[in-house]
């Protein structure tokens, strides 16, 4: 590792003595995926945009990573698996974060009926076109979930062709690709990944690793019928196979984090999971005249997982079923934006383990929303409508069902060319998760009690700035929840069971500033600060009102400096720290122990020149040990090794 270090500084050396001939300059980015197109400056949300060039220049192994190292978004691989991470925004926790974003690929909604976190692993970084996160807003076309925002994820459809390849330490090895070609009336675009990691912790006494492994590939069609009519079909797969190594004591994390460990109370305490998704999906767009469109959208996802726990004797199956469409009238003039929608999701869920549990459940959701934005002189006025029926039921003959309504607000005021202020008002909720709602461990009784959906009154204000050298936004946020959505672990586990926060409050500061001091040396900062405060919630005798949610950290910072001296090479360096917060499940804040403060310092150096480009990257350099706690001596490291990857990317 050191003789890599030295070569990674010998390069910089080398590479500083040359001389800058690239111009850097900022601009508003639009904002293409939400329901009414604007940009940045005139949004009435609070907003980032990262576009193809900033994933790119962050050589990430996937969405994730860059997420978590670029964005204001909290990721992490929690329980070991990379590529099925939890992820927050504002305050919700580790534990239930991501259940409260939804996610979209190109319109289509990647958030599952159960407890498992949106497969971002699907997208490979080389097919994307553009990130856009919209935080504490997007319920109106986002619909169940977006109590936290939204991502919307855009991919690429153009005619670059690439293939990127590196490998790394720990077995790392990686190659993508993507190719896209467009005709006068045809355009097709092909992407696909491939990765494995040999692992790096122990996961038994034979000193058998965690490794991990994964393969993507899609495809995507579109043809002009005519000048107003456009069709589009797409296909998508992945699979992963994953092994998570186990929990471990304090002692054992911090004597050596690679180790096994022991604290369930196995010697061998691993288990796999195999996954796979099949997409297929298809639209249409048909232009009435040049203010009014009509657009239409469906998707069918077809999901298996096997999951596998050696020391339990234990394994269980699951069958995913989701069909998902959305059908919506576009109406645009020079002022005004109206965006009138039908939304519907249905999933099956069959599930079955070594306990001979048998269970089949459904979610039913159907949807109609009103989205409008205005816009008069230096005023910009956003409302929105959406009203949501959910239903789910039981093959045993539980049901239940809600009505939901979810209400958008906004102006936009800009003081000049460079500057606007805004604010906004979101009224959003969140329908439980079926793994919830049934036990998985009770064949006989199956319905394990109903979970009311949460409800949460957001409210937005912010001022973006930005010229040429610098872009600047500042916003603050307030959020009232009521019935958040939870998991109670009873300490003598007889009483543990999902629930309801009666009610509970979040507040915060985001801060986001990319600053270009030259031609060669320019800044990126990411801070957000949260308090996630528990106001009522009474548990099995157990009083948590006034205490901090669990899983939040109080302070968020990640800065990316880079330095280009010349028009060929950039050298990056990124520092990633999240202070320290109460365990996942110390709801009663007086665990013993604490989940530690993270710090990861990140560099890399990139030379790319006319079609191909060649890249080095170090990932937590100092070597810092960072985990998460689930409570006392129950631990699963996460980034606490240093690693490496080098590799070549050919463009064309």
């Amino acid at each position: 590792m050191s003789k890599i270090i030295q070569l990674s500084l010998l390069l910089g050396a080398f590479l500083s003595q040359l001389h800058a001939t690239q111009s850097i300059t900022l601009a508003p980015i639009a904002i293409t995926s939400t329901a009414i197109k604007t940009d940045e400056l005139s949004s009435t949300d609070a907003v980032e945009v990262y576009t193809q060039e900033d994933i790119e220049k962050a050589h990430v192994q996937n969405v994730y990573e860059f997420l978590n190292k670029s964005t204001s978004v909290f990721a992490t691989s929690a329980y070991g698996n990379p590529f099925l991470q939890k992820m927050d925004i504002h305050g919700f926790g580790v534990a239930d974060g991501y259940q409260n974003i939804v996610v979209t690929i190109n319109g289509r909604k990647m958030n599952n009926v159960d407890m498992v976190s949106q497969l971002l692993a699907s997208i490979s970084p080389s097919s994307i076109k553009k990130i856009e996160i919209i935080k504490s807003s997007g319920i109106v076309v986002g619909g169940d979930g977006a109590n936290a925002g939204v991502i919307n994820i855009t991919t690429k459809q153009n005619n670059t062709k690439e293939v990127s390849l590196y490998a790394g330490s720990y077995g790392t090895r990686d190659a993508s690709f993507y190719a896209g070609h467009k005709w006068e009336k045809l355009s097709v675009s092909v992407s696909g990944e491939t990765q494995k990691n040999d692992g790096i912790r122990e996961i038994d006494t034979d000193r058998n690793k965690d490794e991990n492994k994964f393969t993507t590939a899609s495809i995507d069609l579109e043809y002009s019928l005519s000048d107003d009519l456009t069709l589009n079909i797409g296909a998508t797969n992945t699979a992963t196979d994953v092994t998570y190594a186990g929990t471990m004591t304090e002692d054992e994390y911090k004597d050596n984090p690679r180790q096994q460990g022991t604290s369930s109370g196995f010697a061998s305490s691993y288990s796999t999971q195999r996954f796979d998704s099949t997409v297929l999906r298809s639209s249409v767009k048909y232009s009435i005249n040049d203010d009014i469109s009509l657009s239409a959208q469906v998707a069918n996802e077809i999901k298996n997982s096997d999951y596998d726990l050696p020391a339990w004797s234990s394994t269980g199956h699951s069958d995913y079923n989701y069909v998902s469409f959305n059908t919506y009238l576009d109406y645009t003039t020079n002022n005004l934006s109206i965006k009138v929608g039908i939304d519907g999701f249905y999933a099956d869920l069959k599930y079955e383990n070594s306990s001979n549990v048998d269970l089949n459940m459904e979610k039913d959701n159907q949807a109609i929303y009103l989205m409008s934005e205005y816009s008069k002189n230096k005023f910009t006025l956003k409302a929105g409508l959406r009203y949501e029926i959910m239903k789910f039921n039981e093959s045993n003959g539980d049901s239940e069902s809600e009505d939901l309504s979810g209400i958008e607000l906004g102006v936009n005021y800009k003081l000049n060319k460079n500057s606007s202020v805004f604010t906004n008002f979101s009224r959003s909720y969140q329908t439980a998760q079926l793994d919830r709602l049934f036990s998985y461990t009770n064949p006989t009784t199956g319905y394990m009690g109903y979970v009311l959906p949460s409800k949460a009154n957001n409210y937005t204000l912010g001022y973006n700035h930005i010229v040429a050298t610098n872009k600047f936004k500042i916003s603050t946020f307030y959020i009232d929840m009521e019935n958040e959505i939870y998991y109670y672990s009873d300490p003598g586990w007889t009483n543990s069971r999902n629930t309801n926060i009666d009610k509970s409050h979040k507040y915060g500061l985001d801060i986001y500033d990319n600053y270009i001091l030259n031609n060669q040396l320019n800044m990126v900062l990411n801070y957000n600060y949260v308090q996630a405060i528990i106001d009522k919630e009474i548990e099995n005798g157990d009083d948590y009102s006034g205490n901090t949610l669990p899983g939040v950290s109080d302070h968020n910072v990640k800065v990316i400096v880079n330095y280009l001296p010349n028009k060929n090479s950039t050298l990056s360096l990124t520092q990633v720290y999240r202070s320290e917060a109460f365990a996942a499940e110390d709801f009663n804040n007086n665990f013993s122990q604490k989940q530690d403060a993270f710090n990861s310092t990140d560099i890399s150096a990139t030379y790319k020149k006319k079609n191909w480009e060649i890249f080095t990257k170090i990932n937590n350099l100092f070597n810092q040990q960072n985990a998460l706690w689930v409570r006392d001596n129950a631990i699963y490291p996460v980034s606490y090794t240093t690693t490496y990857i080098a590799g070549l990317k050919l463009k064309y």
